[in-house]
């Protein structure tokens, strides 16, 4: 019998490739470097991830530090130009940037998984549930893809941001990443660097998943609702200028999200011995929601600057960019839709 030839059938995706099949190439003709969803294209995202998040968390660490040491001693650093201001008279304008090793390495390990782990994440779980049921179910599916790039990420973060918030919150403790990092495998051991990983998560995951999926909805509202032309017809300027807007947007609801959990990790790192619900205990429901405004601004420019970075990364390296999910064909002439 001959063999057949014919192809398996294959289930579409939400996010399908927008254009001809395209050879991974590094110029010439082609308007794309790599086809969406190639290795070459999560290869790229993950990088766009690390410049995105080291880049712009290390350039927040003074506002970070401020913030960290009004979650953890509200009682001297009573405000956010008051801790400023304690934190220069202390150490000067170099104790400002306390904790900035450890955050660039943490947040661009950190930054690599969630962005790159976010494509890998949303491409598979869409072609799971199929293209009607995913453009039905997009917001699942962006919290979905969100919150499991983001586990994955906070195991890459967690020993870092141990390092950082005992610089950052226990004077005299260490100064450096090159010797707070021994010492907590000296007196802890790896459960040292680990001790943060549920609130970390407890943290994180809600943020990156309210990050992912606000910003994803906002950019379909704003270029609905707001933008006074499609996305196609927009310069790559103008859509960079609706990728920030949605960015802070998105930003502003994670920092309300996130903020109890971590007011817990900065506490809890910097009690030895302490878990979870004793940090949470002693903090008090009024006690986890201090330092928040500093975090709104810290957050929203954080978020709105990240989405920024990496989709610039993404036009710089001419990589497949589709826009905002529109109703299948197929679905239209279910719903008798006819525009």
């Amino acid at each position: 019998m001959a063999k057949s030839t014919e192809k398996p059938a294959q289930r579409k995706s939400l996010f399908p490739t927008p254009f001809k099949t395209l050879q991974c190439s590094s110029g010439g003709k082609d308007e794309y470097s790599c086809e969406f969803g190639s290795r070459k294209f999560y290869a790229l995202c993950g990088f766009g991830g690390i410049l995105s998040c080291g880049i712009t968390h290390t350039a927040v660490v003074p506002l970070d530090l401020v913030k960290c040491r009004i979650q953890v001693d509200p009682a001297k650093y009573k405000n956010i130009v008051h801790g400023f201001k304690l934190t220069i008279a202390e150490g000067g304008m170099r104790g400002l940037g306390l904790g900035w090793a450890p955050t660039f390495i943490g947040y661009s390990m950190q930054g690599l998984c969630k962005f790159g782990f976010y494509e890998v994440f949303k491409n598979l779980y869409s072609g799971l549930l199929g293209e009607e049921n995913a453009y039905l179910w997009r917001t699942s599916l962006y919290l979905a893809a969100s919150a499991s790039a983001e586990f994955f990420a906070d195991i890459a973060l967690c020993p870092m941001e141990s390092v950082k918030v005992r610089i950052q919150t226990k004077p005299g403790w260490s100064k450096t990443l090159r010797e707070g990092a021994p010492r907590i495998m000296r007196e802890e051991g790896m459960n040292g660097f680990y001790k943060g990983i549920v609130p970390l998560w407890s943290r994180q995951i809600p943020y990156t998943m309210m990050k992912f999926a606000c910003f994803e909805r906002t950019v379909e509202a704003l270029y609905k609702y707001v933008v006074p032309k499609p996305r196609a017809e927009c310069t790559k300027g103008e859509q960079l200028v609706v990728t920030f807007m949605a960015g802070y947007i998105a930003g502003v609801f994670c920092a309300i999200v996130s903020h109890p959990a971590d007011t817990i990790v900065s506490k809890l790192n910097t009690d030895a011995g302490s878990n979870f619900v004793d940090a949470a205990k002693s903090l008090g429901l009024k006690g986890m929601w201090k330092g928040l405004f500093p975090r709104i601004i810290m957050i929203g420019t954080l978020t709105a600057l990240q989405w920024f970075i990496y989709d610039s990364v993404k036009v710089f390296f001419r990589l497949p960019r589709p826009p905002p999910p529109e109703m299948p064909e197929s679905l239209k002439k279910k719903l008798g839709i006819t525009n």
